[in-house]
């Protein structure tokens, strides 16, 4: 876990140095009976108050502007984790097809952390293999494409932070891959969290806007909050995080298809 973390430290370290703690390095060790493991970064005393979201919004398209994949593909050269969970994010050459991989990867973590429920699981198959083909796939044809660019992968407001000396911001605990620019803020839509307030994703589009179709941007937003959702269930084993968070937009979703 810590490895991909300082991977994907590193690679935003690359595209943009002042955006991160300067990452040096991880290891293992053995502490007793335990296998532990640490990452090492420059010490940086900071304030955790969300930022002003114009600023923030410029780290990120900044960020996103010169990342550069280094295959020119969808993915990650090493697995990188949201939060305790490993991500599937093996290159790809096609967003649909990535994005396939990575939600199913998530689904597949819930239902293991938290059993089956038929239901869910008939919807969440449906979302698969009709609403993802058709949502991201349009982003794909008629002569558009998707460019990979570098996202942090769990930007909420536990992750932003402003350096107190020189009032820079920063990012921290980073679960990074190259992919579609729209997928960093489908976390913004999660209701529990504090960026979710509209400003943010408002600021945010002002600098990268909606992709074509554009009448489309929203329902993509949800199917990007899905695997978000997916991923926060796969952490807590009770089925309420399932129905309060994933249930809704997959239904939505799938009712639209």
């Amino acid at each position: 876990m810590l490895a991909g973390e300082y991977y994907s430290m590193s690679e935003i370290h690359k595209a943009t140095p002042s955006l991160v703690p300067h990452p040096y390095g991880w290891g293992q060790f053995r502490h007793g009976d335990d296998d532990l493991c640490f990452l090492l970064t420059d010490f940086i005393d900071m304030d955790p108050k969300l930022p002003n979201p114009a600023e923030l919004s410029d780290c990120i398209s900044t960020l996103q502007r010169q990342s550069q994949s280094p295959t020119g593909k969808f993915g990650f050269f090493t697995t990188t984790c949201h939060g305790k969970i490993p991500q599937q994010v093996s290159w790809d050459s096609s967003w649909t097809s990535f994005y396939t991989k990575l939600l199913e990867g998530a689904l597949q973590e819930d239902l293991e952390h938290n059993g089956p429920w038929p239901a869910y699981e008939n919807v969440a198959s449906r979302i698969l293999q009709k609403v993802v083909p058709r949502l991201l796939g349009a982003l794909e044809s008629d002569g558009r494409s998707v460019k990979p660019v570098l996202i942090h992968g769990d930007l909420w407001e536990g992750n932003i932070a402003t350096e107190k000396v020189t009032g820079n911001i920063l990012f921290i605990d980073a679960a990074a891959y190259y992919a579609h620019h729209e997928m960093e803020i489908g976390m913004w839509r999660c209701q529990r969290h504090a960026i979710h307030d509209q400003k943010f994703t408002d600021a945010y589009l002002d600098r990268m806007p909606k992709d074509e179709p554009e009448e489309e941007w929203d329902d993509r937003n949800r199917l990007y909050c899905v695997k978000m959702n997916v991923i926060h269930s796969a952490h807590h084993d009770h089925v309420e995080e399932r129905k309060t968070y994933d249930e809704p937009h997959i239904q939505y979703l799938a009712n639209e298809s």
